[in-house]
């Protein structure tokens, strides 16, 4: 599924895939984000073999009506205050896709799936 935007010079088509590139870019530059969670273990686990970078790691996007709802699954640094990272990632990711690509998100659901400590 794709979103599809129609402005007056044709129709304009936004993979899913670009949507999630989008937004694990934009989640993985809040600080206090040490990595993003998999949903997908044997997908992500093949692109690691074969060295690819994958930002839409964790990220799954649904098509609600005219507008999405985004899933983020993150991994927080320890010592960091949680809700707030979460609220950064959420405006980011909110504020990323109206400006990059012109769609409004309807929910940014964060999910934190895991903290890690980082070495000194």
């Amino acid at each position: 599924m794709a979103v599809k935007i129609q402005t007056s010079s044709g129709l304009i088509e936004i993979s899913n895939e670009v949507i999630a590139t989008v937004v694990g870019g934009a989640a993985t530059d809040v600080f206090g984000i040490v990595g993003m969670a998999s949903k997908n273990q044997i997908k992500d686990n093949i692109n690691e073999i074969l060295r690819k970078e994958n930002y839409a790691r964790g990220v799954v996007v649904r098509q609600e009506e005219n507008e999405i709802s985004v899933d983020v699954y993150t991994i927080v640094s320890y010592g960091t205050k949680i809700s707030e990272v979460s609220r950064n990632v959420q405006e980011k990711v909110k504020y990323n896709l109206e400006s990059m690509l012109g769609v409004a998100a309807n929910s940014v659901n964060i999910f934190v799936q895991g903290v890690r400590v980082l070495p000194d």
